[in-house]
């Protein structure tokens, strides 16, 4: 059994994903879906932790997160359009990843209700992470972005340990290295990071997702 545990299974839809998915370890740092890309499988995160980019030219922005017990639901829109991928997905982590065939994951949804259900609800979470991700950009100061970056960095990793580069950083938020570093200064000297060799501490930060939301 490759799935154990989650609501939505039963027994024939166990069966089903156990018969026809693929199960893979992906090393950190790994690209699951290139820009450009026919889906032909959806990413379904069972351990682990992977991001969603879009991009424009040269810059890079993230979009969101998948977690353990998640799918990409940009990629099931993009299989269902029959077009290529407009955005890219990487492991942040090494994770265990389960590949769901396309054209199966199509007859589950209208099969089993439950699998439906969460898949609706992917896509409602999605939805207001994208909306709030926009506010945030549109209307904060890259000072508070930087601050809410981090906190979610560490909630969704459950560490305040943010082992990422200033470049790594900057490419996330779609700006440069040399803004990231003079910000993260600033949020240092108000005692809302620390910076060391061991990474990026976040000071008083939330370590659980569902508290940051």
């Amino acid at each position: 059994m490759k799935i154990t545990s989650l609501p939505f299974l039963n027994e024939s839809l166990a069966d089903e994903i156990d018969k026809y998915s693929v199960e893979k370890i992906i090393p950190e740092n790994t690209e699951l879906i290139a820009a450009g890309q026919y889906i032909q499988s959806l990413p379904f995160v069972l351990d682990g932790l992977v991001k969603v980019f879009t991009s424009y030219g040269e810059k890079e922005f993230l979009l969101y997160h998948i977690k353990p017990s998640e799918s990409c639901v940009l990629s099931f829109i993009t299989s269902n359009k029959n077009k290529p991928s407009s955005f890219f997905a990487k492991t942040e982590e090494k994770s265990k990843i389960l590949f769901l065939p396309i054209h199966k994951v199509d007859l589950w949804i209208k099969k089993y209700p439950d699998f439906n259900t969460m898949y609706l609800k992917l896509f409602s979470d999605r939805y207001y992470d994208l909306i709030d991700t926009l506010n945030h950009v549109l209307f904060d100061r890259l000072d508070l972005r930087l601050h809410r970056y981090l906190c979610k960095k560490a909630a969704v990793s459950n560490s305040i340990i943010i082992k990422m580069s200033h470049k790594d950083i900057s490419y996330e938020l779609g700006t440069s290295r040399e803004v990231i570093s003079r910000v993260l200064k600033k949020l240092e000297f108000e005692k809302k990071v620390k910076q060391s060799k061991s990474g990026i501490i976040v000071m008083k930060a939330v370590t659980k997702v569902t508290d940051f939301n």
